[in-house]
């Protein structure tokens, strides 16, 4: 179970789903303003790169800090410190052509 700041309630909110990206161009994949999630607050994310093509990566970034890279298969599972706008999760393809990935937020 993935507790509530501060006691041992479950989260109950969750949001999820797919993208496909056909560029190069970063763009945000969690918006922390458009949520309403805080610092104050429980936030987990999960993303996973969807594709099968090894060279193929994606880039994560919060607040202009890279987190790391995501390549064909590879997944994360972060606390999000939602501190403002511009802790928003972005991310960043390899390629032009069509990647894909999947991401869920757990939060309060």
């Amino acid at each position: 179970t993935l507790h509530k700041a501060g006691n041992c309630n479950g989260l109950e909110k969750i949001q999820s789903g797919n993208a496909k990206y056909t560029s190069e161009s970063t763009v945000v994949l969690l918006d922390q303003s458009a949520i309403g999630a805080t610092a104050e607050k429980a936030n987990k994310v999960y993303v996973k790169n969807l594709s099968t093509d090894t060279a193929e990566y994606f880039t994560i970034t919060i607040n202009s800090e890279e987190l790391g890279r995501l390549y064909a298969g590879d997944w994360m599972f972060i606390p999000w410190g939602a501190t403002d706008s511009a802790a928003d999760i972005k991310v960043t393809p390899s390629v032009a052509s069509s990647m894909s990935l999947e991401y869920v937020l757990l939060y309060e």
